[in-house]
């Protein structure tokens, strides 16, 4: 499998959005890999999208999404479920994806719906922070075979505060996946 570079991420989030899915997301664990298909995302563009974590400016928590792309912007949401985005575009951005569910491939739980289930199965967590996702040990891998697919473009969930920015179509699936975590 080989792992995206960096100009993969380096590109319109949108773009990376719809690009990631179908992909596998990688994490070596001791001896054991750990592997999910990427079927739904949600894209945040950066300060001038209110959905985004990103539109409260550079803070501790989302430095990180300021930063290069092809990192890992890991958080926890409600006390106790992690969840993860890739930064996107240009350094400085602000933009990243939110990984929602993972169809299993390799050494994965089956309960992969959903970005807090998403990094349970695959054992991330906040020491993942800024971590390189160009790296062997946790990355984005090209599948051997890329399939044909439909993608469904949606509102992203859970984000109703941000105004005009709530009903955007920031979300996309893999039409009839049955690992998607809302239809």
């Amino acid at each position: 499998m080989q792992i995206l570079n960096r100009e993969f991420y380096s590109r319109d989030t949108t773009l990376v959005a719809h690009e990631l899915l179908g992909k596998l997301l990688v994490h070596k664990v001791g001896d054991t890999e750990r592997i999910g298909k990427i079927v739904e995302v949600e894209a945040y563009l950066g300060p001038h999208d209110l959905a985004a974590h990103s539109s409260k400016g550079i803070t501790s928590r989302t430095q990180v999404m300021y930063g290069p792309p092809g990192y890992a912007y890991v958080y926890l949401i409600y006390g106790m479920h992690h969840c993860m985005n890739v930064v996107t575009e240009p350094d400085g951005t602000g933009a990243a994806v939110l990984l929602r569910a993972l169809e299993p491939v390799a050494n994965l739980a089956d309960n992969t719906k959903g970005p807090g289930r998403l990094c349970k199965a695959m054992g991330v967590d906040r020491s993942h922070y800024g971590h390189d996702l160009c790296s062997d040990d946790f990355h984005i891998a090209q599948p051997p075979m890329q399939e044909a697919m439909h993608i469904v473009q949606r509102p992203r969930i859970g984000v109703d505060y941000a105004g005009e920015w709530a009903g955007k179509l920031l979300r996309f699936y893999i039409e009839g996946n049955r690992y998607v975590s809302k239809k």
